[in-house]
């Protein structure tokens, strides 16, 4: 049985009081997410903010020869479109969907009016914002210094955090795209976690079968992405403690 929609499945939404969550509610709208599905290009206006709830939406950077790598992940945890309450309309990146599910879209001028009450909404956005600049430097940091295989136990368990299921619906062409690196790269890497039994690669899906295995073999940059995130929003996870109480939406 698949479990019910609901904008409580998005931290950010769930750690919002009544009184904040109320006036917007009417406001979200759900949508369905394809993988592949482009949210916004490079220098568009964006009309709307992505709360994810069971996608995965990735922020791409692309090149004028047309590669590409990923400079962040959003999923649960956050929204897609910072740039709309940060100052600026457009963005140099790209937002396209990794792993398919659904997200409330809210409306620009919404999430600005939300955004302007200076509430708490204000400073969840500002902190999740501050928390997506770590993620962005530390990925830069690993790309330059550290192995595939940790970039790629890095991805698996960030990935893994935004997801109820340890399955993940991917191909090693994907994961190269994410990690702006040779597919032969990946498979090596896939490989040598294979052979130790940390995951399970089959026609597309990647089984995690030794969460605490990739723990270990990734490099530090999983760790300092969580902890900054963990401790920019401490205050989601107290909240979301009496938001279970809320009706759905």
């Amino acid at each position: 049985m698949s479990t019910p929609h609901d904008p409580n499945q998005n931290h950010l939404l769930a750690a919002l009081p009544e009184a904040e969550f109320a006036p917007l509610s009417i406001h979200l709208e759900l949508v369905p997410m394809a993988i592949g599905q482009m949210l916004y290009e490079p220098g568009t206006q964006l009309r709307h903010a992505y709360f994810p709830t069971t996608s995965i939406v990735s922020l791409h950077y692309v090149t004028e020869s047309g590669a590409s790598a990923e400079t962040a992940g959003v999923g649960n945890e956050g929204v897609v479109g910072t740039s709309l309450f940060m100052g600026g309309d457009t963005t140099s990146s790209s937002a396209v969907v990794q792993t398919a599910g659904h997200a409330y879209r809210l409306e620009r001028r919404i999430l600005m009016e939300a955004f302007n009450r200076a509430g708490l909404m204000q400073g969840l956005l500002l902190r999740y914002t501050q928390a997506l600049m770590t993620q962005m430097a530390q990925t830069a940091v690993c790309n330059r210094h550290h192995s595939i295989e940790q970039q790629l136990c890095r991805w698996l368990l960030l990935t893994l955090d935004r997801l109820p299921s340890a399955d993940l619906i991917m191909t090693q062409e994907l994961v190269a795209g994410m990690l702006g690196v040779r597919r032969e790269s990946v498979t090596e890497a896939a490989g040598n976690l294979q052979n130790a039994g940390y995951i399970r690669y089959r026609r597309g899906h990647i089984g995690v079968l030794d969460r605490c295995g990739l723990e270990v073999r990734a490099c530090e940059c999983y760790a300092v992405v969580k902890k900054e995130l963990d401790r920019l929003l401490s205050d989601v996870r107290y909240r979301q403690e009496t938001a279970s109480a809320r009706p759905s939406r």
